[in-house]
């Protein structure tokens, strides 16, 4: 184990360059994903869940995001075209500050669908912002509270009903100092097997990973900071369901081993995607949160 540490500062994160964003260009097609049908017109949007998620609200939030990146940063995407046009599917994101959370956000929002997404509870109380998320479909998690059960029967539920959810599995901004993925919790592995299980198909599950905008200094934004965001292809893991129709039923029923190792396959696609952006080799091991250090795995 490395010793223990405390999160580089902003300052210290380096922006990411230009010429790294053309390396990136000549290998994916980037898009904007601070627009609508940023892939194209021939995109199918989903209007009935659109029209079930106050379509006023939502908009009026797209519109504030849209702006502040449009001023404070410029945004890229590649793998849009993975999204589903229907039915149920998580994405995954990475989480290395606040302000990043929100480019998952709008992209599936501008692609035509309408996710649940799991957030702490605090940012529902946050002065008019907060009220936007939770028209827009926010669904508050109490941290440290012992719901988690609770938290991902809520989870299953959006995905059962036909509805997409976004989760944030690190559970909050990575304190890696190297602004890595770091350890998360098998919530997003439960979830996924057994929301597969009930519906008796594998739930589409795509990990997305941004990076850049931890050097963004939100009081002085300009020059405008480099954002890229890749929306990965399917990760499969029906290895992992097979005998799922032989298991208890309810959340207690899936095996812990299999939740791990579906938890411990997204925080690894996400380091591998997040070392392409970044055009840096990925350090060893991972940042555990429990630790506050670097652990092999």
């Amino acid at each position: 184990m490395a010793s223990k540490g405390k999160p580089s500062p902003r300052s210290a994160v380096k922006p990411l360059s230009n010429e790294q964003v053309d390396r990136l260009a000549k290998r994916h097609h980037l898009v904007d994903p601070m627009r609508d049908l940023p892939t194209g017109p021939n995109r199918r949007i989903n209007q009935p869940e659109i029209d079930a998620q106050n379509p006023k609200g939502t908009r009026r939030l797209l519109k504030g995001v849209d702006v502040v990146f449009n001023t404070s940063c410029k945004t890229l995407a590649w793998g849009l075209d993975n999204i589903p046009e229907t039915g149920p599917f998580i994405t995954a994101a990475t989480h290395v500050t606040m302000f990043d959370v929100f480019v998952p956000m709008a992209s599936l929002f501008h692609m035509g669908r309408r996710p649940r997404y799991m957030a702490k509870a605090e940012m529902a109380h946050w002065p008019l912002i907060g009220k936007w998320f939770q028209i827009v479909g926010m669904q508050p998690v109490q941290r440290r509270s012992g719901k988690a059960k609770v938290i991902e029967e809520t989870s299953i539920e959006i995905l059962t009903s036909g509805r997409p959810l976004t989760v944030w599995p690190e559970g909050t901004v990575t304190r890696d100092p190297k602004k890595w993925p770091m350890s998360m919790k098998n919530g997003v592995g439960v979830i996924a097997l057994e929301a597969s299980r009930r519906l008796g198909t594998q739930v589409p599950l795509f990990c997305a990973v941004t990076w850049g905008a931890a050097s963004i200094n939100h009081w002085w934004p300009w020059p405008r900071k480099n954002v890229v965001m890749c929306y990965d292809t399917r990760l499969d893991y029906a290895d992992l369901l097979e005998g799922s129709d032989a298991w208890a039923e309810g959340i207690d029923g899936v095996p812990e081993a299999a939740a791990d190792e579906l938890t411990r396959r997204i925080r690894v696609r996400m380091t591998e995607i997040m070392a392409e952006i970044r055009g840096e080799d990925a350090p060893d091991g991972y940042w555990d949160y429990r630790t506050m250090s670097r652990v092999k795995g």
